[in-house]
């Protein structure tokens, strides 16, 4: 195994952690550009400013630290864009993909995960990896109340990423 396919991400939140096998194979450097900003704590005291019942939860946004920043949480990114990576891995429940705009080239650091199978998001998203520990997680995120924001997917409660860490899958206590 790989070095890289030996890492995975732990997204602590306030319900729990979901861990993150990533799929290098078919996203190189999305698997990258996800894994540094992880590193330099980009994500850390962000939260899921989206939440769209029976589809995914959207996170990743920096301008989420700041309450008073709230009319514009889902146009923050990371300064700059990544190229798309389209595959024919499907969008089933707990794998986790790049947000972008209509431009498939707009990508930088929101990311979205299933809620439960999107296979119309196929060849469409970029998709990096799927959650293999934390189904309990994501369900109990993907039940929170909403009623804000467009589509009414603004959480009516933070929910908070305290962080995103790169570790081992020994140390993640997954094999």
């Amino acid at each position: 195994m790989s070095e890289t396919q030996d890492e995975v991400a732990v997204i602590s939140t306030s319900k729990g952690e979901i861990v993150i096998e990533f799929w290098p194979e078919t996203a190189p450097n999305t698997v990258e550009n996800f894994k540094k900003l992880s590193n330099e704590s980009f994500y850390d005291g962000t939260c899921f400013h989206r939440i769209v019942k029976g589809f995914m939860i959207q996170g990743g946004d920096p301008l989420t630290k700041d309450p008073s920043e709230e009319g514009r949480w889902g146009t923050g990114d990371a300064g700059y864009k990544i190229d798309a990576e389209f595959s024919d891995r499907p969008h089933n429940k707990g794998v986790i993909s790049m947000a972008r705009s209509s431009d498939p080239n707009s990508a930088g650091s929101q990311f979205f995960i299933c809620l439960k199978p999107a296979n119309f998001l196929d060849n469409e998203y970029t998709c990096f990896g799927e959650m293999i520990k934390g189904e309990d997680v994501l369900d109990a995120l993907g039940a929170v109340p909403c009623g804000g924001g467009g589509e009414n997917s603004r959480p009516e409660e933070r929910q908070d990423v305290h962080s995103i860490t790169i570790v081992s899958r020994a140390d993640a206590g997954v094999e």
